[in-house]
């Protein structure tokens, strides 16, 4: 159904470009090597701050930029060489020094999930080295887009840790 002027655009996650898997990164075992996956969602994060306005211009003219406190990956389902992908981002909370972020790895075509990572990350003011709250403007514009987010569903898999299975 064609959207009309009367009628607001559906929330959605940030999507990355499509991104395509490069032969090096395929392991003997004939899929993705599980490194390469936390290179592919830090690619999205660099393409999501962008729209954040915390990317390289950010940090050069700002001194400020993040580094990752935590991250939690999901292997799910295979990737091989030659499959297009396309990595969904969640902004799920943020404050004056964290982003809570949420990300899926889908085939880019086919739509299936691959991975998700869930991560901590912290803003820093690069002069001091030292985590530091974000200037007011972009804590302004992050909380536009937590706000926006924040009307999605939450994806399944945020809050899981690793855990033998229990036995009963």
């Amino acid at each position: 159904m064609p959207e009309s002027a009367a009628t607001a655009p559906t929330p959605e996650p940030f999507r990355s470009s499509i991104m395509q898997i490069e032969p090096q990164w395929i392991d003997y075992n004939g899929h993705l090597n599980m490194a390469y996956y936390n290179v592919m969602f830090d690619r999205a994060i660099d393409e999501f701050w962008l729209e954040l306005g915390i990317g390289p211009t950010y940090k050069k003219e700002r001194h400020g930029s993040t580094f990752t406190a935590e991250c939690h990956v999901r292997y799910l389902r295979e990737i091989h060489l030659c499959d297009p992908v396309q990595i969904l981002v969640w902004l799920l909370e943020a404050d004056d020094k964290r982003l809570h972020t949420f990300e899926e790895l889908r085939h880019a075509t086919e739509g299936w999930l691959s991975a998700s990572s869930e991560n901590m990350s912290l803003h820093m003011d690069m002069n001091a080295r030292r985590v530091a709250p974000f200037p007011s403007d972009i804590q302004q514009r992050i909380a536009g887009v937590a706000k926006t987010h924040s009307a999605l569903g939450r994806p399944e898999g945020i809050g899981r840790s690793v855990a033998m299975p229990s036995k009963r």
